[in-house]
C-alpha cells in the first residue's frame, strides 16, 4: 500500500511539474480502474473463499460451544443423578443400621427374658429339691426321734404304760417337735 502511494506521488510530481495539488486524470483513472480490477479479483477469488473459511470456522466454533454446553448439561445431570444415588444409599444405610440396632435390641431382650426364665426354673427346681430333702430329713429325723423316744420311754415307763399308750405318747411328742425345733432356731 505504501508503494502505491509512493508511485502515485511520483507520478503526480512528474506530470504536474512538481505541484502536489495538480491531478493527472489519466493516472487517476488508471489508479481507480486498477483498484476496481484488484478489488473484483479479490472479491471473486479471495473474498468469497475467505468469507467461507471464516463462516466455516465460526460454524465449527459454534458447534463446539454447543457441544461443550450440551456436555456440561449432561455432566450436571449425571452429577445430580449420582448425588441422588448417594443420598439414597445413605438413607438405605441409615435404615439398615436402625433395623440392625432394633433387631439387636430385640435379640438382647429375648435373651435376657430367656435367661431370666431359665434362672427362675433352676431356682424353682432347687427350691423343690430343697423342700423334698427337708421333708425327707424331717421324716427321717422324726423316725429317729420316735425310735429314741420309744426306747427312752420304754425304759422309763416300761411297767406303767402299755405299748399303745407309749406309741401315743411318742406321736404327741413328735407333733410338738417341729415347733420346738423352730423355736430353737429362732
Amino acid at each position: 500500500m505504501a508503494s502505491h502511494v509512493a508511485v502515485l506521488l511520483a507520478a503526480a510530481e512528474g506530470s504536474a511539474g512538481g505541484n502536489l495539488m495538480s491531478v493527472d486524470t489519466t493516472l487517476f483513472i488508471a489508479t481507480i480502474v486498477t483498484f476496481l480490477v484488484f478489488a473484483g479479483i479479490l472479491a471473486k477469488f479471495a473474498w468469497g473463499p475467505l468469507l467461507q473459511i471464516v463462516d466455516a470456522r465460526e460454524k465449527s466454533i459454534r458447534e463446539q460451544v454447543d457441544s461443550a454446553e450440551k456436555a456440561a448439561a449432561d455432566a450436571k445431570a449425571t452429577l445430580a443423578q449420582h448425588q441422588e444415588l448417594l443420598r439414597g444409599a445413605a438413607r438405605e444405610r441409615d435404615e439398615l443400621l436402625a433395623r440392625a440396632t432394633k433387631d439387636a435390641e430385640a435379640l438382647r431382650a429375648d435373651l435376657q427374658a430367656k435367661a431370666r426364665g431359665d434362672a427362675e426354673q433352676i431356682l424353682a427346681r432347687a427350691r423343690e429339691q430343697m423342700t423334698r430333702e427337708k421333708e425327707q430329713a424331717v421324716a427321717e429325723l422324726r423316725a429317729q426321734v420316735a425310735d429314741i423316744a420309744i426306747e427312752a420311754a420304754s425304759r422309763i415307763v416300761k411297767s406303767s404304760l402299755s405299748e399303745d399308750a407309749q406309741r401315743k405318747l411318742v406321736d404327741d411328742y413328735i407333733k410338738e417337735l417341729p415347733s420346738a425345733l423352730e423355736e430353737g432356731r429362732a
